[in-house]
């Protein structure tokens, strides 16, 4: 095993979200310090991509805001991460979804699974 990726480990603390993957429509519960206040802002939206494995795992979310398109990438174990909830899951076969970037209107949905 690696010696860096062994300090890493040790040194973090492993956050425990609900399972998602791309196409799943999730609700981030997301930390902001303003000056000496800190408050906790939802950021919804689809999944468009979970990346790397371990400490250094991210997944990005896109959302349509005011007819733009916008994208956050959140690292998954971050302290600032109060919850993440998951809407709905979404029936996709890839597991990187940037075709979405190019959809707009009803182009741009994803069918729900059924469960």
């Amino acid at each position: 095993m690696d010696l860096v990726k062994f300090v890493e480990e040790q040194s973090s603390e492993k956050r425990v979200h609900p399972s998602f993957k791309a196409g799943d429509t999730v609700s981030v519960h997301y930390k902001i310090r303003e000056g000496n206040k800190e408050r906790i802002q939802v950021y919804q939206g689809v999944v468009i991509q979970r990346n790397s494995v371990g400490i250094s795992e991210t997944f990005t979310v896109r959302k349509v805001s005011n007819g733009i398109g916008v994208e956050r990438i959140f690292p998954y174990n971050s302290p600032n991460i109060d919850k993440v909830e998951v809407n709905s899951h979404g029936k996709v076969r890839r597991a990187k979804l940037y075709y979405l970037r190019e959809l707009t209107g009803k182009a741009a949905r994803i069918k729900s699974k059924r469960v």
